[in-house]
């Protein structure tokens, strides 16, 4: 039974490095969103619905129930996943991203969503070199060594993924949330970094409570499986160890 963690936006699989070194179990998948510093498949038009047909797809070609989790959209999409399809999940792992009709998209969300700016911003940001590229992402709050590591994989492909991605999710809150809501008990944990300048301390309390889940809040920002690598890795090796209802 593996356990498969999945990055977030504009992140790739470098994310979990740290994290990886310290868990006491080989069996971790970390799949990369398609256009994320990987092609794009010509038949894959990026949106919320997209990105969850494929990660169905990932876990149904794996064969059995996962422990399953996510860090930012990540943590939306596996939110979708286990509701969607519960038969493929045995535990959930989720923050730093939450379906929740309260939550209003931060800022760069915004500019991204609306037509034109969200073109210009990712084409500006696209046509910087990497130093410039990961200065902007640090001055955004992420960590500079992370910052060095992904900017060189931010290209137009992933401009358009991420566009893609948020402009189908302005209402994300209203389809989403009823359905993850009511989907079956599991084990569950919420990570979340108290700090977090997209996604409010509120935001992670609320996630634990709907999904009756263990909220681990963590002193960092938005970034904790970077940030706090040991107390991710220790708290998904308590939940994983969780026996699963009946």
């Amino acid at each position: 039974m593996p356990a498969v963690l999945v990055h977030g936006v504009p992140d790739t699989p470098e994310l979990w490095g740290p994290v990886l070194e310290l868990l006491n179990r080989t069996d971790v998948l970390t799949p990369q969103l398609p256009g994320f510093g990987i092609p794009l498949p010509d038949d894959f038009s990026p949106s919320k619905e997209t990105y969850v047909e494929w990660l169905v797809g990932e876990l149904e070609a794996i064969g059995q129930p996962v422990d399953l989790v996510g860090h930012d959209w990540g943590s939306l999409i596996v939110q979708r996943v286990a509701s969607t399809r519960p038969d493929l999940i045995r535990s959930l792992a989720c923050g730093a991203g939450t379906v929740d009709v309260e939550y209003q998209w931060h800022a760069m969300a915004q500019l991204w969503q609306t037509p034109g700016a969200g073109e210009e911003m990712v084409e500006a940001f696209a046509a910087m070199t990497a130093e410039e590229r990961a200065e902007g992402l640090a001055a955004a709050g992420s960590p500079a060594d992370l910052a060095a590591i992904e900017a060189p994989r931010i290209d137009p492909t992933m401009g358009r993924c991420i566009l893609g991605l948020y402009r189908s999710a302005v209402d994300i809150g209203t389809e989403w949330q009823p359905a993850i809501d009511a989907m079956p008990a599991r084990p569950t944990l919420v990570l979340w970094g108290r700090d977090d300048p997209f996604v409010e301390q509120r935001f992670g309390e609320r996630l634990a409570t709907r999904l009756d889940a263990r909220l681990e809040m963590l002193p960092c920002g938005h970034w904790w499986p970077w940030e706090r690598a040991a107390e991710t890795a220790a708290a998904l090796e308590q939940l994983w160890s969780e026996p699963t209802p009946d």
